[in-house]
């Protein structure tokens, strides 16, 4: 126990970000030799990031790196946005969406591999929830540019044929806060349309009204789904009075595709039993 000393303990936790007890244990684990120390915890918080991997994580942030014509967009999530506030995990975010950029790559598991995944299981480690990357995606056209909200949970990033990189982002800005599903009408699947239709039928018909006249109220309300749905039917957020359409056609450019990242989106929350939760955390302990 003499060789444990506060110094050593300090150096540990400097060394390794964990707590005091922790890197105190450990050290008197290895009979004071930190090397030793730093070799079992890492072990160790392999182990616990294992088990911490198990856990929901729907919170979190999105960032994005637009340069040069390409752009980058990734979701880190955590498992409260109490941990997306920490500095260590913002840092983290930074750190992936420079890599995204530098690399061009848009596969999580490419990009996590190496020096990354290692930083993030040190963060697992550190904080003591699920840290996990979920998706990356990216644009590349002869004008790119986006938009990230105040928030850090929604991001776009937009591709133009041409025009500017402040267009780009206004149309951006639009997308995050409209969150269309196509840039056009036309590229609305046709299964989308289908099951819309069949509720529109299924309503139009409790009318009582003429076969030709529920006809004629199916399609109005299917073309007023897809010019609610399609970017460039939509009035622009920042001049009701233009479409996005009207807007991008007047700096003679044209809309070829976007990405839109919000933090958590399709990731069912299980809801957990509080005392079930604190008691299977007393087993794991005993």
């Amino acid at each position: 126990m003499s060789q444990v000393t506060s110094a050593l303990v300090k150096d540990l936790r400097e060394r390794t970000g964990l707590g005091m007890m922790e890197c105190k244990r450990a050290l008197v684990e290895a009979g004071g030799d930190i090397d030793k120390a730093i070799e079992e915890l890492r072990k160790s918080s392999g182990m616990k990031a294992a088990k911490k991997a198990g856990r929901t994580a729907a919170d979190g942030l999105v960032a994005m790196k637009v340069e040069n014509g390409f752009g980058v967009v990734v979701e880190i999530n955590s498992e409260t946005d109490f941990v997306a506030r920490d500095e260590g995990f913002q840092d983290f975010v930074a750190t992936v969406v420079e890599k995204a950029h530098q690399t061009r790559e848009t596969d999580v598991a490419t990009l996590m591999a190496g020096e990354l995944e290692s930083s993030r299981e040190a963060l697992v480690q550190k904080i003591g929830e699920n840290i996990s990357p979920r998706r990356a995606g990216a644009v590349e056209q002869s004008v790119v540019g986006g938009y990230v909200h105040s928030n850090n949970r929604i991001a776009v990033i937009v591709g133009l044929s041409s025009g500017s990189e402040e267009l780009a982002r206004d149309v951006a800005m639009h997308i995050a806060a409209v969150n269309p599903a196509v840039i056009s009408s036309e590229q609305m699947p046709a299964e989308v349309v289908a099951a819309e239709k069949e509720i529109y039928a299924a309503q139009a018909r409790e009318s009582g009204k003429p076969e030709e006249i529920i006809e004629k109220m199916i399609a109005g309300r299917v073309n007023k789904f897809l010019k609610e749905s399609s970017l460039v039917d939509q009035p622009f957020v920042k001049d009701p009075d233009t479409t996005v359409g009207k807007l991008v056609k007047a700096a003679g450019a044209e809309i070829v595709e976007f990405v839109r990242f919000e933090v958590g989106e399709g990731i069912e929350v299980e809801e957990v039993d509080f005392a079930a939760e604190v008691a299977a955390q007393v087993a794991d302990a005993s």
